[in-house]
């Protein structure tokens, strides 16, 4: 049995993602683990592709751009408060925060993030910006 876990988002700790971002990482379960992703206005992540898993975001904070291909197929998606938007396995992927706050958003991972070579480096939509690449 799994026990009970309680965290405070403002207790949480914050690495950075493989992709620029700022993450504070949540709670997990064997299935899957949340964390909040935070970029800074005027920042543009590096594109990557997950390893292993798939991932759902909701945006909580903020405006952006989400850029996702999956083979011949791509799209950008403005980013707002309340768009969710699935990352599936394989998707090669890329956002930016367009201000004028940071865009911040919630994430499940499934399963539970691995560790940072689960994401590679893909070439993506946008230059990288906003401070030193990854």
């Amino acid at each position: 049995m799994t026990a009970f876990e309680t965290l405070h988002a403002s207790d949480a700790p914050v690495v950075t993602a493989p992709d620029g971002s700022d993450v504070h990482i949540l709670l997990g379960l064997p299935g899957g683990g949340m964390a909040r992703f935070d970029l800074a206005a005027g920042r543009t992540s590096l594109a990557v592709t997950h390893r292993t898993v798939d991932e759902i975001w909701t945006v909580i904070a903020g405006s952006g751009e989400m850029w996702r291909r999956q083979g011949g197929r791509e799209s950008i998606t403005p980013l707002a408060p309340g768009v969710c938007l699935t990352i599936p396995l394989g998707t090669h992927f890329q956002f930016r925060s367009l201000g004028p706050g940071p865009l911040q958003a919630l994430a499940v991972t499934m399963p539970p993030w691995p560790g940072p070579d689960e994401a590679v480096p893909v070439p993506g939509q946008w230059p990288v910006a906003g401070g030193d690449a990854p």
